[in-house]
Formats: structure tokens, sequence, C-alpha cells
């Protein structure tokens, strides 16, 4: 059993090297990197189904709801175009620096 973990997860240091180890001794630790921008793509197309199969949740049982979801996936994948993205890098320069101001401002405070 896998546990997957962000970056996040490291401030709790050294107890949470030990835990799962001891509460699932079946468990596999996988750390996620820093940026984990293979993420983000598996969130995007978890997104995308959640809007496009899954609402309105009107599935009789769980194989109905396996059958939408692998014929969307046969319609996704012959359709499907690379995203557009238009978050630059100048972008994330502005948003780090607006972010350092705020918190220079609030330490002032």
């Amino acid at each position: 059993m896998p546990f997957l973990l962000s970056s996040s997860f490291l401030l709790l240091g050294f107890y949470l090297l030990s835990f799962p180890d001891q509460a699932y001794p079946n468990a596999v630790l996988v750390h996620l990197p820093i940026h984990a921008s293979w993420l983000n793509q598996v969130e995007i197309y978890f997104s995308i189904v959640q809007r496009k199969v899954l609402n309105p949740n009107e599935f009789n049982d769980l194989g109905e709801l396996e059958d939408c979801l692998m014929r969307f996936q046969v319609l996704y994948n012959s359709t499907a175009r690379p995203f557009h993205w238009t978050f630059t890098k100048h972008d994330l320069k502005r948003v780090l620096k607006e972010l350092r101001e705020q918190s220079a401002a609030v330490a002032v405070a």
C-alpha cells in the first residue's frame, strides 16, 4: 500500500518516517518531487473527469460507472489536445515578489 507524501509532510520529521512502518508494516513511502508538476497533470485530468463524467452522479451501480469512465477515457484519448499554459516565469516572479512584500508588511505590523 503506497503512501504519497507531499513536501508539506516533511514538517512532521522523524515521526512521519516511523509512523507508517509501525501502523502499516506493508506500506511503502513514496516521496513526491517538491514541485510535483507531474501531479498537477493528474489533478487536471481528474478535474476534467469530475466535470464531464461524474457530475451529475446518476450511476445505478459501480459497473455502470466503470463503463462510463472507460468510454470517456477512449474518447478523451482520441480528442485531447495539449494545454496552453499562460502562467509564465515572469508571472511567477511577480507573484513571489507580492508575497514577499505582504510577508514583510505583516512582519512590521
